[in-house]
């Protein structure tokens, strides 16, 4: 027999239940009932098991992170209110934008201020309102560029080459970085004064990918030592609060190429303010824009917060995080436009499961119950919930029906049986955890190698992109689904793998602290003999290669029958994972990594209009 109190199923499964059933979904509709946890003190705790023949329970050691409660309170959550949610400043904002897309489609305006005009639509964060203009424009920028490249690119300075090679680039065409030849010829007569010019290029240098010599041993050091030179020389004095010393103070500190996309434009927004050329209508519309979109965020945040509640999770497991603000903040890395609120809504889940499991895996779970538990993925069975341990049955239930739901949801919209690859992505990670569980019990200490070839997996970004991939594509491939399935996409890897790498530099003293396999600094020092120093030298030249691995796989997907957006998503995780531990463990530990202020900036405080 079990002991413990007892509570019914949350709400949310039963609803869940109840609409899975109606369309012939396998779930469990028994009177299952889960046990409270109690939050444990210390490192060992008593959890539930089944009793002894003498009628004892045994205590079993466990770890524990100390994880801090969520610092957001869910009523408050959903005490917020947008005055920006109403038909007026949306017709406002629909007025605004058809003036700035005639600035946009203006035949009397030069190549290179069409170009401008892209680059600040695309950083402030309205460009997906001029999708089809934007393409257009820069296609015909790419076929002319080809037909008269030497010619063509002589006529241009430096700030522009740059600026049309990085939006080309950005947009999948493949333009070559021979485009900076001239520059590169007189690079000695460079006028050192030319700061658009230096920003432009140490910008586009991040576009470059492992074949561009020029642009990763040459260009990039080259603008990054004047644009230093700059700082060093003006950032002291009465410049310090000029929009171009505050650029450059931001280029250096992270490319644009690597930031989160939505606080990019955050920022961008109030530096944009600053310009003395400024277009008014421009700054009208980007600023009404951002609080409309904030306003369908909050509302999305308010829905995951609820549901998240309902799930009893971060109740009852009360030594994994209770991050569920901080997982939806995820989402508006990965895909920000107020049009796929659906996308966000799953994917936030999809986070929260996950965060949970991992904890299990990493901190709470004897290696037997990880083994228990594993196995209960892999046979996706609710039939034997009765060999788990109580405290991983919520959770599992959970995932079993949320899992369910959104592939009868698929399957329904998009007459597409996607389950079997969402329920094996789940079985892929669990076993990515437990390999790790596994090294940890037995003291194994893998080499770099051995530890990449399962961290990207136990990052889980495979199992978020199979999942993103279904509910966000119109037409599904079954061809892209098994590339996904079986580990195939190159891009994939390589933006887990900066997800794994960014992860590494800032969490793994705490979590080999706490008793953890070694994280990739630790596999170079171990295989080298390298300094710490030098191995976080090495892992941040390993994320450098990432990026240029993914350049060049984005370019290769234009032609290919993966979505462009998705393609972008899937870049846009590896930005996220960058802006989340750029300052220490925004995950695990929000309050000291600045992640608060972030999200605050950008989900509750709107930009005051003039």
């Amino acid at each position: 027999m079990y002991r413990g109190i007892y509570y019914q199923i949350p709400k949310v499964i039963l609803s869940s239940m109840a609409s899975l059933l109606q369309m012939g979904s396998p779930l469990i509709y028994s009177n299952f009932l889960v046990k409270t946890i109690q939050r444990p003190q210390s490192f060992t705790c008593t959890i539930l098991a089944k009793t002894t023949p003498g009628g004892e329970s045994p205590v079993v050691p466990r770890r524990s992170a100390k994880y801090q409660p969520s610092l957001w309170n869910h009523h408050n959550l959903l005490s917020v209110e947008n005055k920006y949610t109403n038909n007026k400043s949306v017709r406002e904002r629909d007025l605004l934008k058809e003036n700035v897309r005639k600035m946009l489609n203006d035949e009397s305006t030069t190549h290179t201020e069409q170009l401008k005009l892209i680059d600040d639509l695309q950083k402030l964060g309205v460009s997906y309102h001029f999708e089809r203009e934007i393409d257009n424009i820069l296609t015909i920028s790419y076929q002319k560029d080809r037909r008269n490249f030497t010619e063509y690119t002589m006529e241009k300075d430096l700030y522009a080459t740059a600026l049309e090679f990085r939006l080309l680039r950005q947009h999948g065409f493949n333009v070559s970085e021979d485009v900076f030849n001239v520059f590169m010829e007189n690079c000695g007569r460079f006028e050192s004064d030319d700061i658009n010019g230096l920003i432009s290029l140490y910008e586009a240098s991040y576009l470059s990918t492992k074949s561009d010599i020029k642009l990763q041993k040459f260009i990039r050091f080259f603008a990054a030592q004047q644009l230093r030179d700059f700082v060093d020389t003006n950032g002291n004095k009465d410049l310090a609060s000029c929009h171009i010393v505050q650029m450059v103070v931001q280029a250096l500190d992270m490319p644009y190429y690597w930031r989160m996309r939505r606080l990019a434009t955050r920022w961008y927004i109030d530096i944009y303010g600053k310009r003395p050329n400024k277009n008014p209508v421009l700054i009208e519309l980007v600023k009404l824009d951002f609080n409309i979109v904030q306003a369908v965020h909050q509302e999305e945040l308010k829905y995951v917060s609820s549901w998240w509640r309902e799930t009893g999770l971060a109740s009852q497991l009360h030594f994994a995080r209770d991050r569920i603000v901080e997982n939806y903040f995820w989402t508006i890395g990965q895909i920000q436009e107020p049009q796929f609120g659906y996308v966000r809504r799953i994917m936030a889940k999809i986070n929260a499961l996950l965060t949970t499991i991992d904890d299990i895996y990493d901190i709470y779970g004897t290696l037997e119950e990880l083994q228990l538990f594993t196995t209960a993925f892999e046979n996706w069975d609710v039939n034997r919930l009765d060999e788990l341990p109580e405290y991983m049955r919520l959770c599992f239930l959970v995932v079993y029906n949320e899992v369910n739901s959104i592939g009868c949801d698929i399957l329904r919209k998009k007459n597409i049986n996607v389950i079997p690859f969402l329920k094996k992505s789940w079985a892929d990670v669990c076993n990515a955890y437990l390999v790790e569980a596994i090294w940890y019990k037995r003291g194994h200490k893998p080499n770099m190698e051995e530890y990449m070839q399962n961290a990207w997996k136990s990052i889980a970004a495979p199992t978020i992109f199979v999942h993103f991939y279904c509910v966000f594509s119109d037409q599904l491939s079954i061809q892209v689904l098994e590339t996904l399935s079986e580990h195939q996409q190159k891009i994939v890897r390589c933006s887990a793998s900066v997800f794994r790498l960014a992860n590494d530099l800032v969490t793994s003293p705490d979590e080999l602290a706490r008793g953890d396999v070694p994280k990739s600094i630790q596999c170079y020092m171990t295989d080298t003999g390298a300094s710490e120093v030098k191995a976080r030298v090495h892992v941040r030249q390993m994320i450098n290669e990432m990026w240029d691995e993914m350049n060049y796989e984005k370019m290769q997907s234009r032609s290919s029958v993966i979505p462009q957006e998705f393609v972008e998503a899937v870049m846009n995780l590896a930005r996220m994972s960058q802006c989340m531990y750029q300052y220490g463990d925004g995950h695990g530990s929000p309050e000291k990594a600045k992640i608060t202020d972030r999200i605050v900036s950008l989900l509750f405080n709107s930009i005051p209009l003039d």
